[in-house]
């Protein structure tokens, strides 16, 4: 036990939630989120409230990512504020249902975790997406987690950036985490990438009922990729895409891609490198629910984060 004056005490968690179906075609999260809503056994915890929930429900029905918008950008102030009006979109009428439930998100009486539930087209492995560096109570976590699952990787997505600000699903708690794997196509199941999935929450569970019963975690150092800037197809007059990922990109995920490397392959073979400065860590490369927004790619930067030790109030 360490005695340290930097150590952080904070309360006890009482309430956790497991999101699945927040796209309605992902889905690790919408099955494994079905089967513990039928036998939660396999994640209930001592002293812990641990509730499955699927988020989309009319989306998961119909094996579509929505049905009138992104759910996992529906929830900005405006939204969950505003008076209700007929005709709202139905993912604005279920986040406004959903923060009533779970939230209200920025309060003290929300939930204090919500596991967010995706799956990627993309080549990223098992990943964890935080929204804030400062949330130590996370950074924790997810190095407890990275550690446990090792040999095998878990990188660690850092959505910190004042242009690329979501407004998620799990921003409803006061922790709220992104569990995103892949490779997976969508309204597939693929039987590695659901025990993946399956392997983090047990992991996370399992931090949590040990940060509960007041084991201390000692300080940690986190290596995460910060967010940068979307990267677009390039694209005609008329807005059309006029080249692919390049080859030497594609499922390239998390690995270096510096100033020269390809880029792009135009339909006449023509390729078209990386003109940045620095070298970034590209993902979510050629996400296919990105072609709608305009993304091939995100750029990241690698840098660590370091926490305090933390214990429970």
């Amino acid at each position: 036990m360490s005695s340290s004056i930097n150590t952080q005490c904070s309360p006890g968690l009482k309430r956790v939630a497991i999101f699945g179906g927040t796209h309605g075609n992902e889905m690790s999260g919408i099955t494994l989120v079905n089967m513990w809503m039928k036998n939660a056994a396999e994640i209930e915890r001592n002293g812990l409230v641990t509730k499955p929930f699927i988020t989309n429900p009319r989306a998961v029905e119909k094996c579509t990512r929505y049905i009138d918008t992104d759910l996992n950008r529906a929830f900005t102030l405006a939204n969950i504020s505003a008076p209700d009006v007929e005709g709202m979109p139905y993912e604005v009428q279920r986040a406004r249902e959903i923060n009533r439930m779970f939230g209200p998100k920025g309060t003290q009486d929300a939930y204090d975790v919500i596991f967010d539930l995706h799956n990627t087209t993309s080549n990223m492995g098992s990943t964890l997406i935080l929204e804030s560096s400062q949330d130590l109570f996370n950074l924790q976590m997810v190095h407890y987690i990275k550690k446990a699952m090792a040999p095998h990787t878990c990188s660690v997505l850092l959505n910190e950036h004042p242009q690329l600000k979501y407004s998620t699903t799990r921003s409803v708690a006061k922790h709220p985490i992104g569990v995103e794997v892949g490779p997976q196509p969508q309204g597939v199941l693929r039987s590695n990438v659901f025990e993946s999935m399956r392997t983090i929450l047990k992991h996370a569970l399992d931090f949590i009922e040990l940060f509960n019963s007041g084991v201390e975690f000692l300080p940690c150092t986190v290596e995460v990729f910060r967010a940068q800037e979307r990267m677009d197809y390039p694209r005609d007059t008329n807005g059309n895409i006029t080249a692919m990922v390049h080859p030497h990109l594609q499922d390239c995920d998390w690995e270096p891609l510096s100033r020269g490397d390809p880029m792009f392959l135009t339909f006449d073979g023509r390729t078209i490198p990386y003109e940045g400065a620095s070298t970034v860590y590209p993902t979510f490369i050629n996400e296919a629910a990105y072609y709608e927004k305009q993304q091939a790619f995100m750029t990241t930067c690698r840098e660590k984060l370091t926490g305090n030790a933390l214990r429970k109030a």
